[in-house]
């Protein structure tokens, strides 16, 4: 059992350095090793999902390594595996001979292998190592063309917000040992830590998973990961990072209501960036930017279940995106290298150019729009119930913006079916990356049959979470009938714009964010460099002349005063020598007349004396 886990995690880490290190030397073999890797990877996922093993091993004096499965870290490694083997599927049929491919498949094994790390992580210092090394490798894949200017800045963007945010869970680690908490900082027990340390571990943990899952104030980082190839958004997006911090606010729910507060923000942080972000991702017309903004969106909802205690809608929302999205990557991927270009208005009829692909990226788009019976549809209703039993509001809310995620879907496919117009330098879709899409839209189709009551009843199962909120049935018919009301105003509408430009640029956050936070850092960092310039510098100057002076004058009058000193007591030491050596001459009668001297001497002072 033990061994299952440790190779779950092991394997793909492994390969990824060892791929990382050969470099260029592997690229012919890196493509076959990461599609092998991965597919033991996801056997192992299966296995470990059904056997729930656990393992622990000696790190520091008190504070061991320890990861364990259990329900929702099962779903958790199944979902990591299955949609990073169809990503590397795809990517060994995009990326060419001319790329460097072993650092490719390198990095994204690594990334794959430190999500597996987070999601089955049962401490805090185990969790901070896998969301970590997936920060560091996440920058590496987004600046994969490290060439461009362009994308190493957006890189560099990504990476600084969101370690930014993650600087939260060293505070919660921090304030956990301060409040109380076991030495090992178990996940499990983290909401037993005493106020106030335990509204700090709450408002860390709420920080950095809200930065890892661009939220807001966060969202923007996630616009500017689009620079890197699509098979890194899709892997991104779907499965890893994005979902991460989604998946720690799931995990801790009992942390976020025993502080008293966290549950009430995390929820209406979520429901107000999946209504935002839903405004923002109408507003675009490059369809990335589209699937970026959709993404902070459908995190959104699961961000709002956390906050209203729907584990099971939100694992569902889960496990339904991280499906959907990986195919919407990766087909509008597939279009950018066919027709050159990502905006909407130049991918008019691209789903003609590619038939297969287009009914993929379809099967993808309705599930993301909630069109019934697809599994969004259901898994956003769950999640609403359990806002609905929170507040009206809230719920309100959360419907506003699942229908706008029938419109921005409605808006990429009404570009997308348009009649085909002629493309004479179109390039012809590779072979190869038509069947890791196909599974991905056989993984949506799939859970349709199932679709509500089977499938939560499975999930609740599977989560040990029973009593967990359920939609009635005029909840599932207004919210389906709403989505296909909004799908079909948004294709009559067509290509007139929806919302101001504020909106397309992704509410200004970027620009809010440099004028509050980096702008004044910046400005600092110019005040402190001009104070030690002009102060320190000039501080430490003036000591160094003063130090040369002292030493100086030191030498001219103090060493020559000690040495005159010094000088004149060997002078008197030397003559006192050689009045010492004058009574020594060897006679007789000058020892008795010295003996008579010394005692006449002594007589006289007892004399004296008394």
């Amino acid at each position: 059992m033990s061994a299952l886990l440790w190779a779950l995690v092991v394997l793909p880490l492994g390969s990824g350095l060892l791929l990382l290190t050969a470099g260029p030397r592997a690229d012919r073999v890196a493509p076959g090793i990461a599609l092998t890797v991965a597919v033991a990877a996801t056997g192992l996922a299966v296995a470990a999902a059904f056997r729930h093993p656990a393992v622990q091993a000696p790190l520091l004096d008190g504070l061991p390594v320890r990861l364990a499965v259990d329900g929702l870290s099962g779903v958790l490694v199944v979902m990591v595996t299955g949609v990073t083997l169809a990503v590397l599927l795809f990517s060994a049929a995009e990326f060419g001979a001319g790329e460097a491919r072993a650092r490719f498949f390198g990095l994204m094994l690594l990334f794959a292998g430190s999500m597996l790390v987070t999601v089955t992580a049962a401490t805090l210092p185990v969790l901070l190592m896998g969301w970590e090394v997936m920060g560091a490798t996440s920058w590496a894949l987004i600046g994969y063309w490290w060439q461009d200017p362009e994308r190493t800045s957006a890189a560099d963007t990504a990476f600084l917000t969101t370690r930014t945010a993650d600087l939260g869970l060293y505070l919660a680690a921090g304030a956990a040992l301060a409040g109380g908490q076991d030495a090992s900082l178990s996940l499990d027990g983290l909401a037993q830590a005493e106020e106030p340390w335990l509204s700090f571990v709450a408002a860390g943990l709420i920080a950095a998973a809200l930065g890892k899952s661009a939220q807001l104030p966060f969202s923007f980082w996630l616009s500017k990961a689009m620079q890197g190839p699509s098979p890194v958004s899709a892997l991104l997006h779907s499965a890893t990072m994005v979902v991460a911090g989604a998946y720690l606010l799931l995990r801790t729910g009992p942390l976020l209501d025993a502080s008293g507060w966290g549950d009430d923000l995390v929820a209406w942080t979520g429901a107000a960036t999946a209504l935002c972000l839903g405004l923002v991702a109408v507003a675009q017309s490059d369809l990335k930017q589209l699937l970026a903004a959709s993404s902070c969106t459908q995190i959104g909802f699961m961000v709002l279940a956390a906050g209203v205690g729907a584990t099971s809608g939100g694992t569902l929302q889960l496990i339904a995106h991280a499906a959907a999205k990986s195919l919407l990557f990766l087909g509008a991927g597939v279009w950018l290298t066919a027709l050159g270009t990502q905006q909407l208005p130049g991918l008019l009829g691209a789903a003609r150019h590619s038939r297969p692909v287009g009914v993929a990226f379809t099967v993808a788009a309705l599930s993301l729009a909630g069109i019934p019976p697809l599994s969004l549809w259901a898994a956003k209703d769950v999640l609403l119930a359990g806002a609905l039993e929170t507040s009206h509001w809230l719920y309100a809310v959360g419907l506003a913006a699942a229908l706008l995620s029938a419109v921005y879907s409605t808006k990429a496919l009404w570009y997308v079916w348009q009649p085909s117009v002629p493309r004479p330098d179109a390039r012809r879709v590779p072979g190869g990356a038509i069947p890791p899409l196909a599974l991905l839209a056989l993984a949506c189709l799939a859970l349709t049959p199932l679709a509500f009551p089977p499938l939560l009843d499975s999930v609740e199962r599977v989560l040990a979470v029973p009593g967990q909120p359920t939609p009635h049935t005029w909840e599932l018919a207004l919210s389906g009938a709403l989505a296909l009301l909004a799908a079909a105003a948004a294709w009559a509408w067509g290509t007139r714009p929806l919302t101001k430009r504020m909106t397309a640029d992704w509410l200004g956050l970027e620009r809010a964010a440099h004028l509050l936070l980096v702008t004044p850092v910046i400005e600092l960092a110019r005040v402190a460099a001009a104070f030690d310039d002009r102060v320190l510098d000039r501080a430490v100057d003036g000591s160094a002349a003063a130090a040369v002076r002292f030493a100086r004058w030191t030498d001219s009058v103090v060493e020559r005063a000690v040495d005159g000193t010094v000088a004149s007591v060997a002078a008197w030491t030397r003559a006192l020598g050689r009045w010492a050596r004058r009574p020594q001459t060897g006679q007789l009668h000058q020892y008795v007349a010295q003996a008579v001297a010394a005692f006449t001497v002594l007589a006289v002072v007892l004399v004296l004396m008394r």
